[in-house]
Protein backbone atom coordinates (compact mmCIF):
# COMPACT_ATOMS: atom_id res chain seq x y z
CA UNK A 1 0.00 0.00 0.00
CA UNK A 2 1.09 3.33 -0.43
CA UNK A 3 2.46 5.59 2.11
CA UNK A 4 0.83 8.09 2.71
CA UNK A 5 1.40 11.95 1.71
CA UNK A 6 0.40 15.10 1.78
CA UNK A 7 2.69 16.64 -0.06
CA UNK A 8 1.89 16.12 -3.53
CA UNK A 9 3.04 18.84 -6.14
CA UNK A 10 1.53 17.64 -9.73
CA UNK A 11 -1.80 19.19 -10.81
CA UNK A 12 -3.99 17.42 -13.26
CA UNK A 13 -5.09 18.48 -16.57
CA UNK A 14 -6.74 15.67 -18.67
CA UNK A 15 -9.34 15.75 -21.71
CA UNK A 16 -12.65 15.73 -20.41
CA UNK A 17 -15.72 14.23 -21.05
CA UNK A 18 -19.23 13.29 -19.74
CA UNK A 19 -22.37 11.28 -20.10
CA UNK A 20 -24.72 12.19 -22.55
CA UNK A 21 -27.98 14.12 -21.40
CA UNK A 22 -30.48 12.79 -19.11
CA UNK A 23 -27.27 10.77 -17.52
CA UNK A 24 -25.11 13.63 -16.40
CA UNK A 25 -26.87 15.58 -13.66
CA UNK A 26 -28.34 14.30 -9.78
CA UNK A 27 -31.42 13.94 -10.94
CA UNK A 28 -31.34 12.81 -14.51
CA UNK A 29 -34.07 10.09 -15.53
CA UNK A 30 -35.00 9.83 -19.18
CA UNK A 31 -38.38 11.09 -20.37
CA UNK A 32 -41.22 8.57 -19.91
CA UNK A 33 -39.67 6.77 -17.14
CA UNK A 34 -39.02 6.58 -13.61
CA UNK A 35 -36.75 4.89 -11.48
CA UNK A 36 -37.42 1.19 -10.72
CA UNK A 37 -40.60 1.79 -12.88
CA UNK A 38 -41.22 1.05 -16.70
CA UNK A 39 -42.29 3.35 -18.67
CA UNK A 40 -45.25 4.65 -20.41
CA UNK A 41 -44.98 1.31 -23.01
CA UNK A 42 -43.11 -1.69 -22.46
CA UNK A 43 -43.04 -3.68 -25.66
CA UNK A 44 -46.41 -2.18 -26.99
CA UNK A 45 -48.38 -2.53 -23.10
CA UNK A 46 -49.35 0.63 -21.73
CA UNK A 47 -47.69 1.04 -17.60
CA UNK A 48 -48.70 3.05 -14.75
CA UNK A 49 -46.02 6.06 -13.98
CA UNK A 50 -45.31 7.72 -10.73
CA UNK A 51 -43.61 10.29 -8.55
CA UNK A 52 -40.48 9.47 -6.74
CA UNK A 53 -38.25 11.92 -5.16
CA UNK A 54 -35.35 13.19 -6.43
CA UNK A 55 -32.19 14.65 -4.59
CA UNK A 56 -32.03 17.60 -1.91
CA UNK A 57 -31.01 20.94 -3.84
CA UNK A 58 -29.19 23.66 -1.81
CA UNK A 59 -28.96 27.75 -3.04
CA UNK A 60 -26.64 28.04 -0.35
CA UNK A 61 -23.09 25.87 -1.13
CA UNK A 62 -21.76 26.29 2.28
CA UNK A 63 -25.01 24.37 3.68
CA UNK A 64 -24.61 21.79 0.90
CA UNK A 65 -20.83 21.62 1.93
CA UNK A 66 -21.71 20.34 5.34
CA UNK A 67 -25.08 18.36 4.23
CA UNK A 68 -22.75 15.97 1.46
CA UNK A 69 -20.27 15.61 4.36
CA UNK A 70 -22.58 13.92 6.36
CA UNK A 71 -23.43 11.69 3.32
CA UNK A 72 -19.84 10.81 2.75
CA UNK A 73 -19.31 9.96 6.41
CA UNK A 74 -22.52 7.90 6.17
CA UNK A 75 -21.19 6.08 2.72
CA UNK A 76 -17.56 5.01 4.97
CA UNK A 77 -20.10 3.67 7.27
CA UNK A 78 -22.00 1.60 4.79
CA UNK A 79 -18.54 0.15 3.36
CA UNK A 80 -17.74 -0.69 6.61
CA UNK A 81 -20.05 -3.02 7.31
CA UNK A 82 -20.45 -4.29 3.38
CA UNK A 83 -16.65 -5.70 4.78
CA UNK A 84 -15.54 -3.60 1.74
CA UNK A 85 -12.74 -1.97 4.10
CA UNK A 86 -8.96 -4.22 3.14
CA UNK A 87 -6.29 -3.11 5.68
CA UNK A 88 -5.83 0.70 4.88
CA UNK A 89 -6.92 0.19 0.93
CA UNK A 90 -9.91 1.97 -0.30
CA UNK A 91 -11.42 6.17 -0.76
CA UNK A 92 -14.08 7.97 -1.60
CA UNK A 93 -14.09 11.16 -2.59
CA UNK A 94 -16.59 14.15 -2.69
CA UNK A 95 -16.08 17.22 -4.85
CA UNK A 96 -16.14 20.07 -2.51
CA UNK A 97 -19.51 22.08 -3.90
CA UNK A 98 -17.64 25.21 -2.66
CA UNK A 99 -14.26 24.99 -4.10
CA UNK A 100 -14.92 22.52 -7.34
CA UNK A 101 -11.32 21.62 -7.87
CA UNK A 102 -10.74 20.13 -4.38
CA UNK A 103 -12.39 17.08 -2.91
CA UNK A 104 -13.23 15.30 0.23
CA UNK A 105 -11.92 12.52 0.94
CA UNK A 106 -11.06 9.80 4.21
CA UNK A 107 -7.88 9.97 5.89
CA UNK A 108 -5.27 7.25 5.16
CA UNK A 109 -5.36 4.60 7.99
CA UNK A 110 -8.96 5.49 9.82
CA UNK A 111 -11.34 2.49 10.00
CA UNK A 112 -14.38 2.94 7.60
CA UNK A 113 -16.81 1.83 10.05
CA UNK A 114 -15.48 4.32 12.45
CA UNK A 115 -15.34 7.44 10.10
CA UNK A 116 -16.85 10.67 11.27
CA UNK A 117 -17.81 13.96 9.61
CA UNK A 118 -15.19 15.59 11.05
CA UNK A 119 -12.60 13.12 10.45
CA UNK A 120 -13.13 13.80 6.46
CA UNK A 121 -10.20 16.05 4.65
CA UNK A 122 -9.65 18.41 2.13
CA UNK A 123 -7.39 17.89 -0.72
CA UNK A 124 -6.38 20.27 -3.47
CA UNK A 125 -6.07 19.80 -6.74
CA UNK A 126 -1.96 19.92 -6.05
CA UNK A 127 -3.07 17.05 -3.75
CA UNK A 128 -1.89 18.95 -0.57
CA UNK A 129 -4.54 18.55 2.62
CA UNK A 130 -5.97 21.74 3.11
CA UNK A 131 -8.38 21.32 5.78
CA UNK A 132 -9.96 18.34 7.52
CA UNK A 133 -9.73 16.51 10.62
CA UNK A 134 -7.02 15.73 12.81
CA UNK A 135 -5.95 12.68 11.12
CA UNK A 136 -4.44 14.68 8.34
CA UNK A 137 -3.12 11.07 6.41
CA UNK A 138 -3.60 11.17 2.50
CA UNK A 139 -3.19 7.94 0.32
CA UNK A 140 -1.21 8.91 -2.64
CA UNK A 141 -2.90 6.01 -4.73
CA UNK A 142 -6.15 7.18 -3.65
CA UNK A 143 -5.30 11.28 -4.67
CA UNK A 144 -3.80 9.79 -8.00
CA UNK A 145 -6.56 8.19 -8.99
CA UNK A 146 -9.67 10.29 -7.92
CA UNK A 147 -7.50 13.41 -8.97
CA UNK A 148 -7.41 12.62 -12.35
CA UNK A 149 -11.19 10.84 -12.25
CA UNK A 150 -12.47 13.97 -11.25
CA UNK A 151 -10.59 16.26 -13.05
CA UNK A 152 -11.79 14.29 -16.71
CA UNK A 153 -15.85 14.00 -15.56
CA UNK A 154 -16.98 17.11 -14.44
CA UNK A 155 -20.32 15.71 -13.72
CA UNK A 156 -18.81 13.60 -11.38
CA UNK A 157 -19.54 14.43 -7.68
CA UNK A 158 -18.22 11.17 -6.58
CA UNK A 159 -16.16 8.94 -6.75
CA UNK A 160 -15.62 5.11 -5.12
CA UNK A 161 -12.54 2.49 -5.08
CA UNK A 162 -12.36 -0.44 -2.54
CA UNK A 163 -10.51 -3.92 -2.80
CA UNK A 164 -14.15 -6.03 -2.10
CA UNK A 165 -13.75 -9.81 -2.17
CA UNK A 166 -16.22 -10.48 -5.76
CA UNK A 167 -15.18 -7.37 -7.14
CA UNK A 168 -11.20 -8.23 -7.28
CA UNK A 169 -11.74 -12.03 -7.59
CA UNK A 170 -13.99 -11.11 -10.96
CA UNK A 171 -11.17 -8.25 -12.25
CA UNK A 172 -8.20 -11.44 -12.36
CA UNK A 173 -10.55 -12.24 -15.39
CA UNK A 174 -9.91 -8.68 -17.37
CA UNK A 175 -13.16 -8.60 -18.82
CA UNK A 176 -16.76 -7.05 -18.57
CA UNK A 177 -20.04 -8.55 -16.93
CA UNK A 178 -22.45 -10.10 -18.88
CA UNK A 179 -25.98 -8.73 -18.86
CA UNK A 180 -27.82 -11.91 -17.28
CA UNK A 181 -29.71 -10.54 -14.43
CA UNK A 182 -32.31 -7.02 -14.05
CA UNK A 183 -29.46 -5.92 -11.47
CA UNK A 184 -26.65 -5.80 -14.32
CA UNK A 185 -28.51 -4.08 -16.74
CA UNK A 186 -27.73 -1.00 -15.24
CA UNK A 187 -24.53 -1.43 -16.05
CA UNK A 188 -25.57 -2.14 -20.18
CA UNK A 189 -23.54 -0.21 -22.10
CA UNK A 190 -21.81 1.78 -19.18
CA UNK A 191 -19.31 -0.49 -18.07
CA UNK A 192 -15.30 0.03 -19.37
CA UNK A 193 -12.57 -2.39 -18.77
CA UNK A 194 -9.32 -1.30 -17.45
CA UNK A 195 -6.96 -3.91 -19.16
CA UNK A 196 -3.97 -3.07 -17.14
CA UNK A 197 -1.92 -3.51 -13.68
CA UNK A 198 1.26 -2.17 -12.61
CA UNK A 199 1.35 -1.58 -9.08
CA UNK A 200 -0.18 0.56 -6.65
CA UNK A 201 -1.44 3.49 -8.39
CA UNK A 202 1.69 5.55 -7.67
CA UNK A 203 2.60 7.81 -10.44
CA UNK A 204 0.15 10.48 -12.55
CA UNK A 205 0.19 8.77 -15.82
CA UNK A 206 -1.82 5.24 -13.95
CA UNK A 207 -4.46 7.80 -12.98
CA UNK A 208 -4.52 9.76 -15.84
CA UNK A 209 -5.00 6.17 -17.46
CA UNK A 210 -7.35 5.01 -15.51
CA UNK A 211 -9.43 7.92 -16.01
CA UNK A 212 -9.46 7.73 -20.14
CA UNK A 213 -10.69 4.24 -19.49
CA UNK A 214 -13.81 5.17 -17.30
CA UNK A 215 -14.32 7.45 -20.19
CA UNK A 216 -18.35 8.56 -19.82
CA UNK A 217 -19.17 5.71 -17.94
CA UNK A 218 -20.13 5.16 -14.60
CA UNK A 219 -17.80 2.32 -13.38
CA UNK A 220 -14.98 1.11 -14.60
CA UNK A 221 -13.16 -2.88 -13.94
CA UNK A 222 -9.80 -2.70 -12.76
CA UNK A 223 -7.55 -5.37 -14.06
CA UNK A 224 -5.79 -7.36 -10.92
CA UNK A 225 -7.36 -4.93 -9.04
CA UNK A 226 -11.04 -4.28 -8.12
CA UNK A 227 -13.85 -2.19 -9.23
CA UNK A 228 -13.78 1.67 -9.68
CA UNK A 229 -17.49 3.57 -9.60
CA UNK A 230 -18.64 7.25 -9.93
CA UNK A 231 -22.16 9.31 -9.83
CA UNK A 232 -23.68 12.35 -9.17
CA UNK A 233 -24.58 12.13 -6.20
CA UNK A 234 -23.00 10.04 -3.38
CA UNK A 235 -25.46 7.76 -3.06
CA UNK A 236 -25.63 6.74 -6.85
CA UNK A 237 -21.78 5.82 -6.72
CA UNK A 238 -22.03 3.84 -3.44
CA UNK A 239 -25.46 1.94 -5.16
CA UNK A 240 -22.96 1.75 -8.01
CA UNK A 241 -20.26 0.11 -6.30
CA UNK A 242 -22.57 -2.26 -4.03
CA UNK A 243 -24.90 -3.36 -6.63
CA UNK A 244 -21.90 -3.83 -9.36
CA UNK A 245 -19.95 -6.17 -6.27
CA UNK A 246 -23.10 -8.04 -6.16
CA UNK A 247 -23.23 -8.87 -10.03
CA UNK A 248 -19.47 -9.65 -10.32
CA UNK A 249 -20.63 -12.50 -7.32
CA UNK A 250 -23.64 -13.60 -8.83
CA UNK A 251 -21.83 -14.02 -12.42
CA UNK A 252 -18.96 -15.87 -10.48
CA UNK A 253 -21.76 -18.17 -9.48
CA UNK A 254 -23.75 -18.43 -12.51
CA UNK A 255 -20.79 -19.24 -14.73
CA UNK A 256 -19.29 -21.57 -12.34
CA UNK A 257 -23.25 -23.53 -12.02
CA UNK A 258 -23.45 -23.52 -15.95
CA UNK A 259 -19.99 -24.79 -16.63
CA UNK A 260 -20.97 -28.02 -13.94
CA UNK A 261 -23.72 -28.14 -16.57
CA UNK A 262 -21.80 -28.47 -19.65
CA UNK A 263 -23.60 -25.06 -20.88
CA UNK A 264 -23.63 -21.60 -20.09
CA UNK A 265 -25.54 -18.47 -19.16
CA UNK A 266 -28.60 -17.10 -20.67
CA UNK A 267 -28.03 -13.43 -21.77
CA UNK A 268 -30.55 -10.81 -21.62
CA UNK A 269 -30.90 -9.46 -25.33
CA UNK A 270 -30.20 -5.74 -26.29
CA UNK A 271 -33.72 -4.43 -26.63
CA UNK A 272 -34.46 -5.83 -23.30
CA UNK A 273 -31.21 -4.73 -21.49
CA UNK A 274 -31.44 -1.17 -23.17
CA UNK A 275 -34.94 -0.69 -21.36
CA UNK A 276 -34.38 -1.74 -18.70
CA UNK A 277 -31.38 0.11 -17.96
CA UNK A 278 -33.23 3.61 -18.88
CA UNK A 279 -35.35 2.70 -15.50
CA UNK A 280 -32.96 1.47 -13.26
CA UNK A 281 -29.17 2.51 -14.40
CA UNK A 282 -30.01 6.27 -14.35
CA UNK A 283 -28.29 9.10 -11.92
CA UNK A 284 -32.06 9.84 -10.16
CA UNK A 285 -32.37 5.43 -10.20
CA UNK A 286 -29.56 5.13 -8.20
CA UNK A 287 -29.67 7.77 -5.60
CA UNK A 288 -33.21 6.30 -4.97
CA UNK A 289 -31.77 2.81 -5.14
CA UNK A 290 -29.47 3.55 -1.95
CA UNK A 291 -31.97 5.71 -0.04
CA UNK A 292 -33.03 2.90 2.44
CA UNK A 293 -29.34 2.01 3.08
CA UNK A 294 -28.32 5.37 3.80
CA UNK A 295 -31.15 5.36 5.80
CA UNK A 296 -30.55 2.78 7.93
CA UNK A 297 -26.93 3.84 8.67
CA UNK A 298 -27.96 7.19 9.73
CA UNK A 299 -30.31 5.71 12.33
CA UNK A 300 -27.83 3.35 13.04
CA UNK A 301 -24.53 5.37 13.41
CA UNK A 302 -26.28 9.18 14.64
CA UNK A 303 -25.56 11.25 16.16
CA UNK A 304 -21.90 10.04 16.43
CA UNK A 305 -21.29 10.07 12.45
CA UNK A 306 -22.26 13.55 12.14
CA UNK A 307 -20.08 14.88 14.95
Amino acid sequence: MAPPSATMTESYEVPQTKPSNGYDKPDSQPEGTVAHETGPSQRGVKASMQHFPAPPKFSDKYEEREYLKGRLALAFRIFGKEGFDEGVAGHITLRDPVKPDHFWVNPFGVAFSQIKKSDLILVNHEGKVVDGGPVRLLNQAAYMIHAAVHAARPDVMCAAHSHSIYGRAFCALGRPIDIITQDSCAFYDDLAVYNSFRGVVLVKEEGENIAKSLGNKKAVLLQNHGLLTVGQTIEATIFWFCSLEKCCRAQLMADAAAAGRGGATIKIDDEDASFTYKAVGTPRAGWFSAKPAFDVMERESAPEVFA
